[in-house]
């Protein structure tokens, strides 16, 4: 069916209602927006299913989340279960509390009980109620760090962790296999109050994933000589400020100072230009408090808090903004190096990142005989291998993270967690304060140790089927015609995840991976989750300013390769 036909649908269709045609009547005469809105339904990508929220099968909205809904209710009907169940979570995006209580009156009124959180909660807590109720699946309505014109819809299963092969294609298949939204029962929205079968929860499921997450301190008693480290916490008008500052305070940090501006859900993220704490700006009104306060730490969480950016103190008046794979640097070796100061570090035991993360923790987890266990992008895979080495294995999960901003440790939850990732960042800065040292001189120090590395990501933004295309046309030319050489550095390896055979089996995915001469490499990827290509650049040298010269010098050169005629 062309988008046009699609679009007629909807605007004459009796299961869509009057605001739906309205906005669609808005652009009758506008073929462009109305080909972007119906050439193609949403997708699965590393995050689900995410898009502007709008009227379209291109567009999140009730319509489109009543019939991935109906079509996870059918999928897990065939599974068998007796008595399946799923949980629901929403954060303070804009529909997420109606997207939420539509998903629930789908599931419901298709026989399956439903856990549904009272308010807006992290996604973490959403994947550990998986877990703990022992439910079928999950569904947290969100689109992470995307700008607020978006939303979005992503799936668990019964491990708590994000669908992945074959339960993805599965699903998706029984999405795209429902083309009449007439048999979608609850379609606008029902009572939710006339099902026996709902349970909303709240304070107790609360109270066993802090519990959980507290658990997880590995110095407590540096918190109590530190308890009035100063801290400054931001969650960027989304769902961390409830459990970050409970965690941190009930752990015996009593100087939490949260931004005014930024403390109450707002699916319109006023004070940024989207709530992403990959983005230097996002930190604008956190770093102005910090520096009146003249406070150790800044965190800032994104609007479902899973994800969690990080600046430190400098020096008195200075803070310093850590990288998403500094972090993860800093975390790996801050828990690998207590456990084994405590006699507690298993051989057995292994840590997790991604194929486009920094080498560095690989590095520094080798020197401790601990095992790096390399995936694909997008948490989901993280979680798969947990599953795969620890609970269908014999291994020891100890610590995963990808480059953008998610962390995990622990085995209750599984997906990125900002919530525990803001409780051990804390304690590690008031351990190495007790020692006399910030964050950034540990960096230095682990620099010295195992070499300077450095790593940087850029964008291609290419918006709309046109984008797509020409995102597609990219991959398939660096595919096809591979440079021989970057910054004059020869290129000694490509690794194409498509057809890649690596030491752990993975997932077919549209990755390009190049390794130089030098140790340095470079990678891209189509954005599951955005209209972007992402290019990933690592480097290795003897000295900072050494490796950010490389690094200048790749970037550059990528930059100057990936505009010019010959492949864009």
């Amino acid at each position: 069916m062309d988008y046009r036909k699609k679009f007629e649908e909807w605007l004459d269709g009796e299961h869509f209602d009057a605001l739906t045609k309205e906005e669609l009547n808005k652009i009758i005469n506008d073929e462009k927006e109305i080909e972007d809105r119906f050439y193609q339904d949403l997708y699965f990508g590393t995050g689900g299913l995410r898009g502007v929220i709008g009227a379209g099968t291109n567009r999140i909205n009730k319509y489109t989340v009543a019939r991935a809904t109906k079509g996870l209710a059918n999928y897990i009907i065939k599974q068998g279960e007796k008595e399946p169940s799923v949980v629901i979570a929403h954060d303070s995006r804009h529909f997420s509390k109606e997207f939420a209580q539509e998903a629930a009156g789908v599931l419901l009124s298709s026989g399956i009980k439903v856990y549904l959180f009272e308010d807006l909660r992290p996604t973490p807590e959403l994947s550990f109620a998986v877990r703990e109720t022992k439910s079928t699946a999950g569904i947290v309505i969100t689109a992470s760090h995307n700008p607020p014109e978006y939303n979005g819809y992503k799936v668990y299963w019964k491990d708590g962790g994000q669908v992945v092969s074959p339960v993805a294609e599965e699903l998706m298949e029984e999405i795209n296999n429902i083309k009449d939204f007439s048999n979608i029962k609850c379609l606008d929205g029902c009572p939710l109050d006339s099902f026996e079968n709902l349970h909303f929860i709240g304070e107790e499921m609360d109270k066993a994933y802090f519990d959980k997450v507290k658990s997880l301190s590995l110095n407590p008693q540096v918190i109590k000589e530190a308890a009035d480290l100063k801290i400054v916490y931001t969650p960027l008008h989304g769902s961390g400020n409830m459990p970050v500052r409970r965690v941190l305070k009930e752990m015996g940090f009593e100087n939490v100072q949260v931004v005014p501006e930024q403390e109450k859900p707002d699916g319109s993220f006023p004070t940024v230009e989207y709530p992403n704490p990959e983005e230097e700006k996002s930190f604008n009104l956190a770093l102005e408090l910090a520096k009146e306060l003249d406070a150790d730490l800044i965190l800032a969480t994104d609007p479902d808090c899973d994800r969690v950016g990080v600046m430190v103190k400098r020096n008195k008046g200075k803070y310093f903004k850590l990288s998403g794979n500094q972090t993860g640097v800093l975390l790996g070796h801050y828990i690998m190096d207590s456990l084994k100061t405590k006699g507690l570090l298993k051989q057995d035991s292994f840590i997790i990142d991604t194929i486009v993360t920094g080498r560095m923790t690989e590095k520094i987890a080798k020197s401790y005989g601990i095992e790096t266990v390399s995936t694909l992008t997008g948490f989901k895979y993280i979680a798969q291998q947990i599953k795969e080495q620890e609970d269908e294995g014999s291994k020891h999960f100890l610590f995963g993270f990808e480059e953008s901003y998610g962390y995990l440790a622990g085995n209750f939850v599984r997906d990125k967690d900002a919530v525990i990732a803001s409780l051990l960042i804390s304690e590690m800065v008031a351990f190495y304060k007790r020692k006399g040292m910030t964050l950034y001189d540990v960096l230095i120090a682990l620099y010295e140790t195992y070499g300077y590395h450095r790593e940087e990501l850029f964008s291609i933004v290419r918006r709309g089927k046109e984008g797509a295309q020409a995102i597609g046309s990219i991959m398939e030319h660096m595919r096809n015609n591979p440079p021989k050489s970057l910054a004059g550095i020869k290129i000694w390896e490509i690794r194409d995840y498509m057809s890649y055979e690596g030491p752990i089996k993975l997932p077919k995915d549209n990755v390009l991976y190049f390794i130089l001469e030098d140790g340095s490499w470079f990678a891209m990827r189509p954005s599951g989750t955005e209209p972007k290509l992402k290019v990933y650049i690592g480097v290795l040298d003897s000295s900072l300013e050494a490796s950010q010269n490389k690094l200048k010098r790749l970037m550059d050169d990528m930059k100057t390769l990936l505009q010019s005629d010959r492949v864009i």
